[in-house]
Parts: C-alpha cells; sequence; structure tokens
C-alpha cells in the first residue's frame, strides 16, 4: 500500500487527485481480501520531518507541493479507509521509491517473500519507482490496475503501459484476488 494518504484524497490540497480517490475506494475492497487470506500488508507513507522539509532534498524543492507531506500535516496521515492495523509494518520514506532509503527490500527478503503487489498512488511517480526497483531487487512485480491512481489519466495510462511492457505485470483487481486466493491456498496445502 503505497502513498494513500489524504494529501491525494482531500479536494483543495495541492496534491488532490480524483484518480487516487477512486484507487482508495477499489483498495479498500482489496486489502480487505488480503487481511482475509492473512497475507502480510506493508504500507508506506512520505513524511518529512526537517525544518523546510530538507530531508526531501532536490525532490521537494522540484516538486514544492510535496512540502503538504511534512510532519504534523493533516494532509500527512493515512486515508481512514486503508489506514494501517496494528500489526501492519509502515515504511516512512523521502522519495519516490518506497524500496529508497528505507528497509523494505531486506525486510522482504527476510521474509521469503519474491512477489510484490502494489496498490497506491501516484502511478507516474511512487508506483512506477517502485515497481522499477522492486524488479532491480529481485522481486516479481504486480501493480493492481483499479488500486493506482494519479492527478491525470494521460501519465497513469502511459505508465501501466510502461510497466507492463518493462518491469512487472499490470493486472485487474479480479485476477490479482483470484492468484492470492490460489496462493493462499496453495501455501497452506504445503504446495510453492
Amino acid at each position: 500500500m503505497i502513498d494513500f494518504m489524504k494529501g491525494y484524497t482531500t479536494e483543495g490540497s495541492p496534491l488532490y487527485a480524483e484518480g487516487v480517490v477512486s484507487a482508495v475506494a477499489e483498495a479498500e475492497t482489496f486489502l480487505a481480501t488480503v487481511r482475509e487470506l492473512g497475507l502480510p500488508v506493508i504500507h508506506t507513507n512520505i513524511r518529512y520531518f526537517a525544518q523546510d522539509c530538507a530531508d526531501g532534498g532536490v525532490w521537494v524543492k522540484k516538486s514544492t507541493v510535496m512540502t503538504a507531506m511534512a510532519d504534523g500535516n493533516p494532509l500527512a496521515e493515512f486515508c481512514d479507509e486503508v489506514a494501517p492495523r496494528p500489526g501492519e509494518l509502515v515504511m516512512t520514506k523521502q522519495y519516490a521509491s518506497s524500496f529508497f532509503g528505507t528497509s523494505l527490500a531486506s525486510t522482504l527478503h527476510a521474509s521469503g517473500v519474491d512477489t510484490i503487489v502494489l496498490l497506491g498512488c501516484s502511478t507516474s511517480g511512487c508506483i512506477r519507482a517502485t515497481a522499477v526497483d522492486g524488479v532491480q531487487h529481485g522481486f516479481r512485480t504486480i501493480v493492481v490496475r483499479e488500486c493506482v491512481g494519479d492527478r491525470h489519466v494521460a501519465p497513469h495510462e502511459a505508465n501501466l503501459f510502461d510497466i507492463h511492457s518493462k518491469y512487472g505485470d499490470v493486472v485487474s483487481k479480479f485476477e490479482a484476488i483470484e492468484a492470492l486466493r490460489a496462493a493462499a491456498a496453495n501455501s497452506k496445502n504445503g504446495t510453492p
């Protein structure tokens, strides 16, 4: 679950994206299925702790709207519908990729994970960056089409096309749920 934060779903926010609003709604039911199956859930959020968001470096200077993710800003909180539950890991990051500057890769490898399923926002930013880094870290990467969103349709679709062509598999929510159900059933039966 990548960066489903109120800054992307609150009208009037400098980061507001209608495509993310619909992605959160789709992700809520997907997440319920994942939790029901007992599969691990990891959330990421962007949070800046330094004065003037200096820990965001050049990215915050280039994309000044990211200052909405300053610690203490209500826009930097998780969307209620998909907020982490107790026991679910949260990785805080300052840049686009969920792997950059975090322990995500080592955490996944240590847990024996070989496939990651991405939901979140934005498709052209953090989803794409995480998909690229995911495959570079040796993970099969899956993006759930209905559960990712962006500010505009054109970059959203272009990045999904690019991810599917080079870095991972872009699948429907139905396909992803069916695959997860099958994997969970195989795991219970001892089948790889």
